[in-house]
């Protein structure tokens, strides 16, 4: 023992230990403090700030007082569970921030994992509401997260796999998915996107999304976020893979179809016929959601003829008095069904109900009656704005409303026939657009055999 003392008789502490010492400080969360007693020493260093201080005394400290030896304290640390090899510098840096203990014992160093978690609450499902199914989503402790999934899909072969980012935060990335479902070829892609992410900074599964989608442009997403466990299971059963964000209560699943956006976990829940009657619903609200402004101007302004002479003459009579093209008038419409959507968001939940409803029975009014638009054209919005909330998923829908704008801009300049050009461009968009290798339109009901053999043809 006299040769870890110093000159004044006090142990003297490792070189690693001094190292990380002048790393961190000037922090005053920085604990490196002695154990001694009976010529036997050990030092442990850690942050205070980050470490469960009632943890490192029940697993270190009190029983190093406790054991008969050095040796038998050395056994002991090496058989608990949360104990791990010391990385390389950089490595445990960022190992020591995250709330682990270095502990030196001669010249032997082990690294306890003691995190102080205090987000590891099991959060409701808010985006994703179903009347069946769980209720609980996930949790922005990333532990907490695998834990729920592991709960749900008890197979040996559901691999964890954690990745550090090279970012500022270092924030911890885990890949979860089944080795015999899983394509390797699609699992080398995700792997490949996160090493080469070339962002300073991350935080949230909604950022990481947006730097995995190589197109800076893209309008299509290729990758869906969730919070509920039981997406999360019927994806990694179809062979996905899922990426959970320490510090953020949704994950990230890949690859992803078209159709993975239409598709609720409800539909799992019910028989199959009122499953396939809310899926063509679905299906039916997204088509009045993108064609209707675009129908309404076209047929107004260019193709009237389409309509029955009834039709044509109701509509052009709710006209009488607007001053401007119906293309200004569904654009003038859509701007502030749009700044209404964008304050319900951004309001208190106790007041964003009551605000959003009264500012549109206002609006609606007050522009009808100041003959700034017709009624026929809040009927149609109103109907448009229904129809763009049963998508499934936010990230389709916000797509949609960009989708409306575009095929709304190519039905003011050529009418019907701009319309149907605009949504057949967008269709074959989606035709030559991939998710990781995966075509975008792909039909999920087609299995990985039948690709195959289609491929040997």
């Amino acid at each position: 023992m006299n040769e870890q003392q110093g000159t004044s008789g006090a142990p003297e502490a490792p070189p690693l230990l001094n190292t990380l010492s002048k790393e961190f400080k000037p922090s005053n969360d920085v604990v490196q403090t002695p154990l001694q007693i009976k010529g036997e020493c050990a030092f442990l260093f850690y942050l205070k700030s980050v470490t469960d201080g009632d943890k490192i005394h029940q697993t270190v400290i009190r029983p190093f007082f406790e054991m008969a030896s050095e040796e038998s304290f050395t056994s002991y640390i090496q058989s608990l569970p949360n104990q791990s090899e010391v990385p390389a510098k950089e490595q445990l840096f960022v190992k020591i921030s995250a709330g682990s203990v270095l502990i030196a014992i001669r010249d032997r160093t082990f690294l306890l994992d003691v995190r102080l978690v205090k987000n590891n609450e099991v959060q409701d499902t808010t985006i994703e509401p179903t009347v069946h199914g769980p209720q609980k989503g996930l949790s922005e402790d990333i532990g907490t997260t695998i834990n729920l999934i592991r709960q749900r899909y008890h197979k040996p072969s559901l691999i964890v796999e954690e990745i550090v980012t090279d970012d500022e935060t270092n924030r911890t990335v885990a890949l979860l998915y089944d080795n015999d479902l899983v394509e390797p070829e699609v699992l080398k892609k995700i792997k490949a996107e996160l090493e080469n992410l070339q962002t300073p900074l991350f935080q949230s599964a909604g950022e990481l999304q947006h730097f995995l989608n190589k197109s800076r442009w893209t309008l299509f997403p290729t990758t869906i976020i969730t919070e509920r466990p039981d997406r999360i299971i019927f994806n990694l059963v179809g062979g996905k893979v899922v990426i959970a964000i320490d510090g953020s209560p949704n994950v990230i699943i890949a690859p992803v179809i078209f159709f993975d956006f239409m598709s609720s976990m409800e539909d799992n829940y019910r028989v199959s016929v009122l499953s396939g009657m809310t899926i063509l619903l679905r299906y039916i609200g997204l088509f009045i959601c993108i064609l209707l402004p675009g129908l309404y101007v076209a047929m107004t302004s260019y193709n009237p003829n389409i309509l029955r002479i009834e039709l044509a003459l109701t509509v052009a009579g709710s006209r009488i008095g607007v001053p401007y093209p119906s293309f200004f008038e569904v654009l003038f419409m859509l701007l502030f069904m749009e700044l209404l959507t964008e304050a319900s968001m951004r309001l208190p939940k106790a007041v964003s109900g009551t605000a959003t409803t009264v500012g549109g029975l206002i609006l609606g009014t007050a522009a009808t009656e100041a003959s700034l638009t017709s009624t026929i054209m809040i009927i149609i919005i109103a109907a448009m704005a229904i129809s763009t909330f049963v998508i499934p998923i936010n990230e389709m829908s916000f797509t949609m409303r960009v989708v409306r704008v575009l095929l709304l801009i190519y039905s003011s300049l050529f009418g019907m026939v701009g319309l149907l050009i605009g949504f057949m461009g967008i269709i074959f968009l989606m035709v030559n657009k991939e998710s990781l290798g995966i075509p975008y339109l792909r039909i999920p009901w087609i299995g990985k055999n039948d690709e195959l053999k289609a491929d040997n043809k």
